[in-house]
């Protein structure tokens, strides 16, 4: 029960903030343009400067380094059981929905919403791990998850998988991180780290004021009445997740790193969703229902199943 409320009281505070996003949107405060400029000031500074400063803050050692490529293949591993799990449970008469459908049920909004959340319930460590399944995510993204929405092979590119904002601050990350074994009294200069350190303190407000602005103009009524989506929202909300729970569990992965995965699996679609669809003309209006949907119904599962993870961790 206080690893529930505890998980609880965090996804509040997010849904709180996401809240201010709606308000922004119902009084017109913030317009689209300004929504998209402050999505890519997440994408392309927050979430790099998060994970760097995660990086920094967790004192080199070889534990460390075994941890980090462990959460890195488990990511791995998560990501490839759940596209292989996809194709044969979400299925549509409509290949073009079929193929946004897919995507919805494989991808979660891992850095939006699971970074915030493992950081306010984990701390650095919560980042550090974080930051690995999101360069995994990054990278299945941009290769299958391109090809899969595009149906083209020729928007795959290896320049556009490693220049994607996570994989960038992971790289930067792993190098403050390793820079011990070649200098021992390595340090960060203060006037680099302080800016990195302020704007990654804005990953929790900003995204959750995005993801708000663009949930105050969800058509619920169309939502609710699409089973497909509720059958991916079922997917992607708890099959998923308890499956990973599961499968770690019983393979005796324990503490923070368990917490860190099943955070990371148990969030909403991933916005990447509709932005794909959108541009690949693949249902955006129905992508968009379902990451809002999602979004909301994880205020309910999100704290059943971290708060599992964390009496089990």
């Amino acid at each position: 029960m206080n690893s529930f409320l505890t998980v609880a009281q965090q996804v509040i505070i997010l849904f709180i903030l996401i809240g201010v996003g709606v308000l922004t949107q119902k009084t017109k405060l913030l317009s689209e343009k300004s929504v998209q400029g402050l999505t890519n000031l997440v994408l392309y500074c927050v979430t790099p400067c998060l994970i760097i400063r995660s990086f920094a803050e967790i004192p080199f050692s070889p534990q460390k380094l075994k941890e980090l490529l462990v959460a890195l293949l488990l990511a791995s591993l998560i990501h490839v059981g759940m596209i292989l799990l996809t194709f044969p449970l979400v299925r549509d008469p409509d290949p073009s929905r079929e193929r946004m459908l897919r995507f919805a049920a494989m991808f979660s909004n891992a850095g939006f919403m699971g970074l915030p959340l493992q950081e306010a319930l984990i701390g650095a460590d919560g980042a550090f791990f974080g930051g690995m399944y999101i360069a995994v995510f990054n990278a299945f993204v941009w290769s299958f998850g391109l090809f899969l929405m595009s149906g083209d092979r020729k928007q795959i590119s290896p320049k556009k998988m490693l220049l994607t904002p996570g994989l960038i601050g992971v790289f930067a990350g792993l190098l403050v991180f390793l820079m011990p074994l070649l200098l021992p009294s390595f340090e960060i200069p203060e006037i680099i780290y302080a800016p990195i350190r302020h704007l990654a303190a804005l990953n929790t407000p900003l995204p959750m004021i995005v993801v708000g602005y663009y949930l105050a103009q969800v058509d619920f009524k169309a939502a609710l009445k699409d089973y497909k989506s509720f059958w991916v929202l079922t997917l992607r909300m708890v099959i998923f997740p308890l499956l990973a729970l599961g499968i770690l569990y019983l393979c005796g992965l324990r503490g923070n790193l368990l917490i860190s995965l099943i955070i990371s699996v148990s969030t909403p679609v991933a916005t990447m969703t509709t932005m794909f669809a959108t541009k690949y003309d693949r249902y955006p209006e129905a992508s968009c229902n379902l990451v809002s949907l999602t979004t909301l119904v994880s205020v309910i599962t999100m704290p059943l199943l971290v708060g599992l993870a964390k009496m089990l961790a």
